[in-house]
């Protein structure tokens, strides 16, 4: 007779674990840094792997201060560097994606008790630190655009890159990219967040594993469109918006694919995670549009993950035999 044992949920177990999904998330942000590469040149590479090392150095030299056991190679810490570095300027200093990194490990992230206790995304941690700490180097004004050919190509011949505002910068009355070339990632932004084509590649696929719940970027993605077509605009008056330019400009794409779906700071259940959204994509959409910055993504997810706490306990399903 084979002895019966009661345990501890959860009883389903899954062949995915930390490591493999962290490691698979910095897979599909390759296709970003290749563009990224191709874009913006070797400098942007470089940020990359200064951000990525700072960030591994950061949580190892803090685990071992804390005597706990090194999970350096969960891949957390790779994913934490590699987002960091794609919401910086391909023009940012090394100290910019040091400090910016170390923040978003030990402030971020250690400083909550690590993987799976910090209540705001680490990455965004840093990146939302260095704007008001290095505000001048990380503005969205001018920003480079290497080997540009199109808009602007009269007065660029002949040069290895270009300086040119941002795609949420720009001054709307004047013109702006195309949608071609937002798509594509052939404009001025930060290293990882210029090619749409290239986030919705790696996106996809983490859909299709399974990692990430398609409700967060189909909510998140679907509410800026909507608003920013019905939303009076401060350029072109109600239902004038440019709602395609608006889901590839800026940080959306990444923020929506790869950082509204932290695990760990966002909500579990299908109707949290669209209350998410939502919410996510309101923000972003108020902020681009009255607010003093034009990228609205990274305080957005921040401000999300705040309420995470609080959508999980009003939307997470009735304890059987339980009362309210």
């Amino acid at each position: 007779m084979e002895q019966f044992l009661v345990e501890t949920s959860p009883h389903i177990r899954a062949t995915q674990d930390v490591r493999r999904v962290m490691w698979t998330v910095v897979v599909a942000l390759i296709p970003a840094g290749v563009a990224a590469g191709v874009f913006f040149g070797y400098w942007a590479i470089r940020l990359v792997a200064v951000c990525v090392i700072t960030s591994v150095a950061t949580e190892a030299v803090i685990q071992i201060l804390r005597r706990k056991a090194l999970t350096v190679d969960d891949g957390s810490a790779v994913v934490t560097g590699i987002l960091m570095a794609y919401v910086l300027p391909p023009n940012s200093s090394i100290l910019v994606g040091t400090v910016g990194s170390f923040i978003a490990i030990a402030i971020g992230k250690q400083a909550f008790g690590g993987l799976g206790h910090n209540i705001w995304n680490p990455a965004l941690v840093g990146r939302a630190f260095v704007q008001m700490a290095y505000a001048s180097k990380v503005s969205l004004s001018e920003w480079p655009v290497l080997n540009e050919i199109t808009h602007f190509s009269a007065d660029v011949r002949g040069v290895d890159a270009v300086s040119r505002a941002s795609a949420l910068a720009v001054d709307f009355t004047k013109g702006t990219y195309s949608v071609a070339d937002l798509f594509l990632g052939k404009v001025p932004g930060c290293i990882g967040e210029t090619s749409a084509l290239a986030l919705l590649i790696g996106g996809a696929a983490l859909i299709l594993l399974r990692i990430v719940n398609w409700r967060m970027p189909l909510s998140y993605i679907g509410t800026v469109f909507a608003l920013t077509w019905v939303l009076p605009s401060p350029y072109t008056g109600w239902f004038g918006g440019m709602p395609f330019y608006h889901i590839f400009a800026g940080g959306l794409m990444l923020g929506a694919f790869y950082m509204a779906t932290d695990m760990v700071t966002t909500p579990v259940t299908g109707k949290g995670i669209v209350i998410f959204g939502i919410g996510a994509g309101v923000l972003t959409t108020v902020i681009r549009y009255y607010g003093g910055y034009p990228e609205g993504v990274c305080y957005a997810i921040l401000l999300m993950n705040t309420a995470t706490p609080l959508i999980d306990r009003y939307t997470g399903p009735r304890v059987f035999g339980a009362k309210k």
